[in-house]
């Protein structure tokens, strides 16, 4: 299922060599089995993401949408983020990702739908929220948004965490393919159709809950 960031853009949100450590990430990691990764998040916690380009944190408030904090969490817990790419750039309106490189990882856990969460605070530049394709359908994609996309706060996208290391890193993510990777591709063929055909794409090497 597509994930949809509908406005006034009409956008979809669904999202050569590589170095030593891209090349220890290229299979990516989490569990094709959800439902052992169930955890009640701290009320506060730290993400750490580093990526190709470097490293940012995300601090995360589960009063702002519990059920998104909780999930969230248990991904990160789960390394399912680990060599994931960041397959959707649009400058000034976000940067998303979440689709695991492992096709069967990211089937497994596209089947557990997540309950929406109150909008309790505005996506803001920095904030990071699930994407949707509707009511009650969050499931692992993710975007942080790149301006002040306040218009998203009356379609339900609930912000659970914010940026606060780093935001410069994020900037700097690869925008050159702009929403050209295909979302039906990647969950089908995950990280082997990116790197065949959007080799340039920045990914994840690991995040950790610090």
């Amino acid at each position: 299922m597509k994930a949809y960031l509908v406005g006034a853009m009409a956008l979809t949100l669904v999202l050569t060599g590589c170095s030593s450590s891209e090349k220890a990430v290229t299979g990516g990691g989490g569990s094709a089995d959800p439902s052992k990764w169930n955890k009640e998040s701290p009320a506060s916690y730290n993400a750490r993401f580093e990526t190709t380009v470097g490293s940012f944190t995300v601090q995360v408030q589960r009063e702002w949408a519990p059920i998104g904090a909780d999930r969230f969490y248990n991904l990160v817990q789960s390394g399912y983020f680990n060599g994931a790419r960041f397959f959707r750039v649009v400058p000034g309106f976000v940067v998303q990702f979440g689709l695991n490189p492992d096709p069967k990882v990211s089937n497994a856990w596209r089947q557990t739908n997540l309950q929406d969460d109150p909008v309790r605070r505005s996506n803001g530049r920095g904030f990071l929220t699930f994407a949707t394709a509707g009511p009650n359908t969050r499931t692992t994609q993710l975007f942080i948004n790149l301006g002040d996309n306040v218009r998203l706060d009356q379609m339900g996208f609930s912000p659970f965490g914010l940026v606060t290391e780093g935001m410069e890193t994020v900037d700097k993510i690869n925008a050159e393919y702009g929403e050209s990777p295909q979302q039906p591709n990647i969950e089908a063929e995950g990280e082997a159709y990116l790197a065949a055909n959007f080799p340039k794409l920045d990914k994840i090497i690991k995040a950790t809950i610090q």
